[in-house]
């Protein structure tokens, strides 16, 4: 096959590239950009005009809960592939925690190979860092990474045991692959279900407070410093922990971070009329941690932007704020919400795109994230101007959860291109 994409504003930070340019894709790669006109002559299977629109890396995501095997009630890999792909995100990294867990290369070639199958995005396992996730007994880390995953985590079930996580570090050092960390005390959080402040104590829900994110990610940096193995913080929602990880930098820690679109878009005070689709871990902050997290973005300690993407089914989420799990859907809502980051001038179209496409490739160590010559044809095409209304009903994830249905935001992918083949375009 040998496609156009023509007449686009192509913004690739892998090449410095922010230009009207035409890209040329033979077979499953990039075979060449540039600004010469197309002439009649050409011969191309497919042309795709894309004047006015924004033509990228595809997005790479790499903080995602496609609750496969287990909890198919939820998500599957075809439905969050589906939601992914309409999202604009080409590559995804999935989280262990899984039932049974990804604890080893059983289910990461469980995982793969599905995602192979089905052809719409590609999908790379992280594996788990205990087995079970039960923070007692190192997980198979090494013979995970071998079938295929990218990094390890026991995500929303942080280790606590040290001793453990030393020696799950020491093997991420001298293998190269990042240990990705949910941060969190959980004997400061035991319970709570909100954020502890003026949400919380009026509707008379425990708190979970900001320390106890704090002093998860001092204690995971210490270790990192101490193996110089490459931590990777989840979800980052403080304005003291975008301050402990600044530091952290500083001294030279091999650190890197994210946030999500929900912590830099929502405060505690958005929350309305205690409704269960605005719970996730970590809790939605106060507007002066929100506004920290812009400022990470802006400055750089925050590296990348994840969607922490956790479907639940709707009969879990009516169970009332206390008694519903934690976690929203976001594959299909993040573009968007981060261009108001460009909308605000916060950072410009370039950076968002690396934020959240090269920057998390480079992270896990995939061949994604670049329109370079020679690497695959992951690309999304997408109008930055574009007014859409949310509308849970019609997004592809299986679940439904999000906080933002029924408001109206600006930015809407037009076409995604996974491995040369578009996958999704839009109505």
């Amino acid at each position: 096959m040998k496609i156009l994409i023509k007449n686009g504003l192509v913004v690739d930070p892998s090449q410095n590239l922010n230009q009207i340019m035409n890209i040329e894709i033979r077979d499953d790669y990039i075979f060449n950009i540039n600004q010469r006109k197309v002439l009649k002559t050409d011969s191309y299977d497919e042309i795709i005009d894309a004047k006015g629109l924004v033509v990228s890396p595809g997005l790479v995501d790499i903080h995602v809960h496609l609750r496969d095997p287990g909890f198919k009630h939820k998500e599957t890999i075809k439905t969050g592939s589906l939601a992914s792909v309409a999202g604009g995100f080409t590559s995804i990294a999935c989280m262990p925690n899984t039932s049974p867990a990804n604890d080893n290369p059983k289910i990461t070639k469980y995982i793969i190979k599905k995602a192979r199958d089905l052809g719409l995005v590609n999908i790379f396992p992280i594996g788990a860092i205990t087995k079970s996730l039960n923070n007692l007994k190192l997980a198979m880390i090494l013979e995970n990474i071998k079938a295929g995953c990218v990094g390890i985590s026991d995500d929303g079930f942080p280790v606590s045991n040290s001793r453990l996580l030393y020696a799950a570090m020491e093997i991420a050092k001298k293998n190269s692959f990042p240990v990705i960390s949910h941060c969190e005390d959980c004997s400061f959080s035991l319970d709570g279900v909100a954020n502890e402040g003026t949400f919380s104590k009026k509707n008379g829900l425990k708190g979970i407070p900001n320390i106890s994110e704090e002093l998860g990610i001092i204690k995971d940096i210490a270790l990192a410093e101490y193996t110089n193995a490459h931590l990777h913080v989840c979800h980052v929602s403080t304005k003291n922990s975008v301050e402990i990880i600044k530091n952290a930098k500083r001294r030279g820690v091999k650190v890197t971070c994210e946030a999500t679109p929900h912590h830099f878009t929502l405060s505690d005070k958005d929350i309305k009329d205690c409704d269960p689709n605005f719970k996730m871990n970590p809790p939605l902050r106060s507007r002066e941690d929100v506004d920290a997290i812009v400022q990470g973005l802006s400055d750089g300690t925050i590296d990348i932007i994840a969607t922490d993407h956790a479907p639940h089914a709707e009969k879990e989420k009516k169970k009332g704020f206390k008694k519903a799990p934690f976690g929203i859907i976001g594959l299909e809502t993040a573009l968007p919400l981060s261009l108001s980051l460009v909308e605000k001038k916060r950072v410009s179209l370039s950076k968002l795109i690396r934020i959240m496409s090269t920057k998390p490739a480079e992270i896990i160590n995939i061949k994604r994230g670049s329109l370079k010559k020679g690497f695959k044809a992951d690309i999304v095409i997408f109008d930055k101007n574009k007014k859409v209304r949310v509308n849970k009903e019609l997004m592809y994830s299986k679940s439904r959860n999000t906080p933002f249905n029924g408001i109206k935001l600006k930015g809407k992918v037009i076409r995604t291109i996974v491995n040369g083949k578009t996958v999704y375009t839009s109505n």
